[in-house]
């Protein structure tokens, strides 16, 4: 019997407590996020902004009803490329349950052929350092560490 086919939407407001889940199943996500019942508003506030700023999509990936993954794309007007745009995807994860299944690869061939539906000319992400195994899979997708990027917290007001 073959596994039922992954397919990806517009996340909704009840997917909030999956999606939540699955940032904080590790351990640089446990230190970061906030995951308990009920959800802190922030997160809410965060969905709303999100779902009202057509330039940024919350996809998740589904098996059946089940939320397996998630990911966010910002698409950015630039002026560099001649006033290109280009897609921005972060916020990745599939859940720990349904790991090394292709998954990841899937949702992420979406995110890229949105993109390009979208016009976009690039796709970029970052990775944390202390994700070696996320960088290969990237890599593995044929995106290139091309640049150093840099990152400055902001304490919040």
């Amino acid at each position: 019997m073959s596994e039922m086919p992954l397919t990806f939407r517009l996340a909704n407001e009840d997917d909030l407590p999956h999606i939540v889940r699955m940032l904080a199943d590790d351990p640089l996500g446990a230190a970061r996020e906030q995951y308990e019942d009920p959800l802190p508003e922030s997160y809410l506030a965060a969905f709303g902004a999100i779902r009202a700023d057509s330039n940024n999509e919350l996809i998740v990936a589904c098996l059946g009803d089940e939320v397996v993954g998630v990911l966010q794309i910002t698409f950015i007007p630039y002026l560099t490329y001649r006033g290109s745009w280009r897609a921005l995807i972060e916020g990745v994860r599939i859940d720990a349950r349904f790991r090394s299944r292709g998954f990841g690869k899937s949702l992420f061939e979406w995110a890229i052929a949105r993109s390009a539906e979208r016009g976009c000319h690039m796709v970029q992400l970052t990775t944390d350092k202390l994700r070696p195994k996320a960088r290969q899979f990237y890599e593995s997708l044929g995106f290139v560490a091309s640049h150093e990027g840099m990152k400055l917290k902001l304490v919040a007001n």
